[in-house]
């Protein structure tokens, strides 16, 4: 029910580019955000609430000092300039992460960048956090109504600028920090990206620990500050990021962003390109990356006995999906590329089917089944 607006980025089988599909929806939600006092723009909003949104006290948490309606968030990556950012909360979302962005504007790696991989209920990006800057995502999220803005907890995802030598990554992800600390309920330091040159290799603690510290100096009034960490990682360097989100007391740990691998896939050629899908950059996210995202979960609540909140992403798109993140750890889980494939209403049926399974295993309350895989 009026969902024509948003649902062309939705449909992965159209021919036209997935980038120009994406672009016109977020130009449209952009809109609907600007135009939030417009009396068709908030009736479209209010249909939208009464559709796609589920309200439930068992799906509700507090996590950081935040309230979260429901746990199913939109992953970064959606919204990179926060020019939709009042809007994700009539959409029936828990929370919203914007981003990635950088201190410096930039416009990403060269086009075709954005692919679906149909057969796989995946797509492969390389799109290398093009972003409009943290000086004009201040002017949008500025923008919202404060009606909006409360809906749901907001997330601004940092990243380091392209431009930037890795040796002055502290500096650069700090000046995006100071000039978005107001307006961001919690914050995510992206060091796994595939797709900026050297950035996974701030993963390593050497390199890792100046940036943590130097934005916990800065931030004085303990806002909750989150790493996002690669599929990728083997188990021990996994670990060694564990021990510093302790050590520099982070609020979570994201896990995870996409991979870089391409055993299992279907599609062995990318048609746009007409090159074999393993000769491809960039990382693969859905689907293929379903199974070791919540090993990644799995294993850091393992290593913190549930002490430190994980937000579970990678391959969401149904009910199970998300209780199978959960159960191994994850007190809040993200969706992207399933939303992508499954439309605007999958965010409610995921949250039907969670309080089905609340019910199924006798428990009142999302909280309880955090980790609940793990203790079995």
């Amino acid at each position: 029910m009026n969902f024509d607006l948003i649902r062309p980025v939705l449909s992965s089988q159209l021919p036209a580019d997935p980038e120009w599909l994406h672009r016109r929806t977020i130009d449209i939600l952009a809109l609907l955000n600007r135009k939030n006092q417009n009396p068709v723009a908030r009736w479209l909003q209010s249909q939208w609430q009464d559709s796609l949104c589920l309200h439930d006290e068992q799906l509700s948490s507090s996590l950081w000092g935040l309230n979260f309606p429901n746990p199913v968030g939109l992953a970064a990556g959606f919204d990179k300039d926060g020019a939709a950012a009042g809007i994700w909360g009539t959409l029936g979302f828990g929370f919203a992460e914007l981003g990635t962005v950088t201190l410096h504007a930039q416009p990403g790696n060269p086009r075709p960048r954005l692919f679906r991989l149909w057969r796989d209920r995946a797509a492969l990006n390389r799109m290398g956090f093009n972003n409009c800057g943290a000086a004009q995502m201040v002017l949008n999220i500025k923008g919202i109504s404060p009606h909006l803005r409360q809906l749901v907890p907001i997330g601004i995802n940092l990243g380091k600028s392209k431009v930037t030598p890795l040796e002055e990554s502290a500096r650069d992800y700090l000046e995006s920090f100071r000039l978005l600390k107001a307006l961001g309920d919690y914050f995510v330091v992206n060091v796994s990206s595939p797709n900026t040159p050297g950035l996974r290799s701030l993963q390593a603690p050497k390199q890792l620990e100046p940036i943590l510290s130097t934005l916990q100096t800065e931030n004085h009034t303990t806002l909750p500050i989150l790493v996002k960490i690669s599929p990728d990682l083997a188990w021990e360097d996994m670990a060694a990021v564990v021990k510093l989100a302790r050590e520099y007391e982070l609020a979570g740990i994201i896990a995870t962003n996409t991979t870089i691998r391409r055993d299992g896939l279907q599609t062995q050629v990318l048609p746009k390109t007409g090159k074999p899908i393993a000769e491809e950059a960039g990382g693969i996210s859905g689907a293929p990356l379903r199974s070791r995202a919540t090993q990644a979960i799995r294993f850091i609540w393992e290593q913190t006995q549930g002490e430190i909140p994980i937000v579970g992403v990678g391959g969401i798109f149904t009910a199970e999906d998300a209780w199978e993140k959960i159960t191994a750890g994850a007190s809040l889980v993200q969706v992207y590329t399933g939303w992508v494939y499954e439309g605007p209403a999958m965010v409610k049926h995921i949250l039907t089917g969670l309080l089905e399974k609340l019910d199924e295993n006798g428990l009142t309350h999302i909280s309880q089944a955090v980790g609940m895989g793990n203790r079995e």
